[in-house]
């Protein structure tokens, strides 16, 4: 069968999360014909085409429930009907709990499942044991996308098969490959959800203990989140008002243009109490490609992206003393802060492209058509 005449139902929970580029990536990347469903692990929607079910489909199911037949939810019978309408051949699920809960719909009409693991999915104790282990959905899927070294070992762990298990990180569009860092300012960026794992805080107590000493150095920390307030209050304690910027939500073309006058990328990732990991943060690749040295913590798949003290720094989550030095000695180098950034840029190109990862999902969908019709 020809890739380029597959029909992949995507889906995932939301239609367009400010922090969800990759999927968007892959979603107008992939070479197959993609149906983007949305709206919920099972979802209510599909682009294009609107809210899904119809009086006809809750007719169907009262009749079935008064003749005493076992039926699908209203949610579920409205996909079935979907799937099979559009004659998809393959489901891309993105997140293990979407898979969770819409591998028995694959099995019930027959359609092999590609599971894309991102993160939390793979870390969250509760999340984790809600899913039941993901038993059910590691037996059934054709392959387990994961996208970092640790994920992949903690799968593993909680029983999947490692011949299942595919390595495939996120990569970050062409575009960032194109952007030259000037160097000229003493500007730190980060961008990301203000949430517990990414810790925010902790970026801004260790800019602190750098602006102290560089009082012209500024933090830019774009995107919004739960930890917003409390760092904007954070910020106003420490009297860094007119240092530290919070811009809320950019798009693509701000971000380019923060990158291009930065000094370099710094994010403060942890594990949250709950177990919440990052997969491998797009945002640290981003900034990679564009040629700025990162900052960064030894946790989740940083480390297999970003090299240290070559394309720029890791340092123990929690670490904000290092943290600081750490900022503070490409201030104080900026012939180094360029030769990590262009070295970051090098490696990126070589081994985490957008078009290396989409042709490993592009061959996990062949193969999954063929095994299913062969």
């Amino acid at each position: 069968m020809e890739l380029q005449k597959s029909r992949i139902a995507m889906i995932s929970p939301s239609i367009n999360v400010y922090s969800e580029t990759f999927i968007q990536e892959q979603k107008n990347g992939l070479k197959g014909r993609v149906f983007y469903y949305f709206g919920g692990e099972i979802p209510q929607y599909l682009e294009g085409f609107g809210k899904l079910g119809t009086r006809y489909t809750a007719w169907s199911i009262k009749l079935k429930r008064k003749l005493g037949l076992k039926t699908f939810s209203f949610a579920e019978t409205a996909l079935i009907h979907s799937l099979k309408k559009n004659k998809i051949e393959v489901v891309l699920a993105q997140y293990g709990t979407t898979a969770h809960r819409i591998v028995k719909i694959c099995k019930h009409i027959d359609i092999p499942l590609i599971t894309h693991f991102h993160g939390y999915d793979a870390s969250v104790k509760s999340v984790i044991a809600d899913c039941n282990q993901y038993k059910e959905v590691f037996n059934y899927s054709s392959y387990i996308i994961v996208v970092s070294k640790k994920m992949e070992m903690h799968l593993q762990n909680l029983g999947c098969s490692s011949e299942k298990l595919i390595y495939n990180t996120y990569g970050p569009s062409t575009l960032f490959l194109e952007q030259i860092p000037q160097f000229s300012n003493q500007i730190f960026l980060g961008i990301g959800r203000f949430v517990n794992k990414k810790a925010p805080y902790y970026t801004i107590l260790a800019f602190k203990k750098v602006h102290d000493q560089f009082p012209d150095s500024k933090l830019i920390i774009a995107g919004t989140g739960e930890l917003y307030e409390p760092c904007v209050n954070l910020i106003r304690y420490l009297k860094l008002e007119d240092s530290v910027s919070l811009p809320g939500i950019i798009d693509r073309n701000q971000f380019l243009n923060y990158l291009q006058k930065a000094l370099a990328f710094v994010q403060h990732s942890i594990t949250a109490i709950n177990g919440d990991q990052e997969g491998t943060p797009v945002a640290i690749l981003e900034a990679s490609a564009a040629g700025l040295p990162v900052i960064s913590t030894m946790h989740a798949g940083i480390p297999d992206v970003i090299i240290d003290n070559h394309t720029g720094f890791l340092i123990e989550e929690h670490d904000v003393d290092a943290m600081a030095e750490k900022m503070k000695i490409l201030l104080e180098n900026k012939d180094l802060a360029e030769q990590f950034g262009n070295n970051g840029k090098e490696h990126i190109k070589n081994n985490f492209t957008l078009k290396k990862h989409l042709d490993v999902i592009d061959d996990l969908i062949k193969k999954a058509i063929n095994n299913t019709h062969g």
